[in-house]
């Protein structure tokens, strides 16, 4: 193993600086992982841009991390089930697997570590330093969580484990989707085609996806490909007027991923039926919400529950599809950046440069 890691730290907005830490020595209950791939999202630019305000400490990025274990400890092997040269995806939470919390399964609010002790937001001050994916290594600490994952994936697609994760989450669990419910996805980006493939997944009988203007053609065109029933471009079209049309009634369940629309979340609540469900999974900004009717609330006896994350559960089940090829993951557009050329992408990802941004952005350190 080589003995110093290059990775790039985060000391404010636009300030990413790249450093050389040593790789720490391996003991009983830890490991060191080799990155191969970094999934981008959302937070990634937000926190680069600065539009998302988070600690004032530097710290090495990245939560959507792929990689072979490179050292081991026995101790972690046997908790983790893995091996020195196996490939694994990285949950971002620790768990303690001890406190009240961990044993309830709701492991996010770990009572030793909670939201404080992500990877990828952890002060870089802390030895070893290599808390996150932005790194050619990262340390594993004791209480990580680790999903073995199959090595004959390409670990650039292999980073879509969490967005897909995620669609799981949101449609499936906190959803509640049962076979033949009538769903609608707001919202076509990579947290949008993941909702569709989770409710797919779970047996909807008929799914649409919406998208605004010509930025998403292309995006609910994938949509279609992994197995929409109809898309949406509410630029054009009344979502609601067309949802009903095609499938003989409003929605059983609404997944809201949109990013700052707040006009989305009246779509959700004309879009519902009497007793449906909405998930809002993207922030909403802290603008008005367009035509906001209450009483609709009221009158159609909606469930409207917001939803942060995702879990191990979620996370085997996107494995599982990944591995399954049933749909064209691998061909979804997607650039690829080094660490040197990262900061470029978080820009395009944020809107910034002209260049339309990718559905899937990934980091590959080496």
């Amino acid at each position: 193993m080589v003995a110093k890691a290059q990775a790039l730290v985060l000391e404010g907005p636009r300030r990413m600086v790249p450093v050389e830490l040593d790789l720490p020595e391996v003991r009983d209950d830890d490991a060191v992982l080799r990155v191969e791939a970094c999934g981008l999202c959302g937070t990634d630019h937000e926190l680069f841009t600065g539009e998302l305000a988070w600690p004032t400490y530097g710290f090495v990025p990245g939560h959507e991390t792929v990689g072979v274990i490179e050292e081991i400890g026995p101790l972690a092997a046997k908790r983790w089930g893995v091996k020195r040269g196996d490939r694994v995806a990285v949950e971002t939470f620790q768990s303690c697997r001890a406190c009240a919390r961990c044993l309830a399964g709701d492991y996010k609010k770990c009572e030793r570590h909670g939201a404080a002790e992500m990877y990828g937001f952890i002060s870089a001050s802390r030895a070893p330093g290599l808390w996150g994916g932005y790194a050619t290594h990262h340390y594993l600490a004791p209480d990580s969580m680790v999903l073995p994952m199959a090595a004959d994936i390409d670990p650039v697609v292999a980073t879509f484990f969490n967005p897909l994760g995620g669609g799981f989450k949101w449609a499936a669990e906190v959803g509640e989707i049962q076979p033949g419910d009538r769903v609608a996805v707001l919202g076509p980006g990579v947290r949008g085609l993941s909702a569709l493939i989770a409710a797919k997944e779970a047996g909807a009988a008929f799914v649409m996806v919406t998208g605004f203007g010509a930025r998403d053609r292309g995006r609910l065109e994938f949509a279609r490909r992994f197995g929409a029933d109809l898309v949406v471009d509410v630029a054009q079209e009344d979502p609601v007027a067309a949802f009903t049309s095609a499938s003989g009634s409003l929605a059983d369940l609404i997944v809201d991923v949109t990013a700052n629309s707040p006009a989305a979340l009246m779509q959700a609540m004309r879009l519902a039926r009497v007793g449906g469900r909405i998930v809002i999974v993207g922030v909403r900004g802290k603008g008005e919400v367009p035509g906001f009717e209450p009483d609709l609330i009221l009158t159609k006896e909606l469930r409207i529950q917001g939803t942060m994350g995702v879990d191990v559960r979620a996370y085997r089940r996107a494995l599982e599809v990944l591995a399954s090829g049933r749909y064209p993951i691998d061909e979804l557009p997607r650039r690829v950046a080094s660490l040197a050329g990262v900061g470029e992408l978080l820009s395009v990802m944020a809107g910034e440069g002209g260049s339309e941004p990718p559905v899937h952005a990934v980091l590959v350190p080496g």
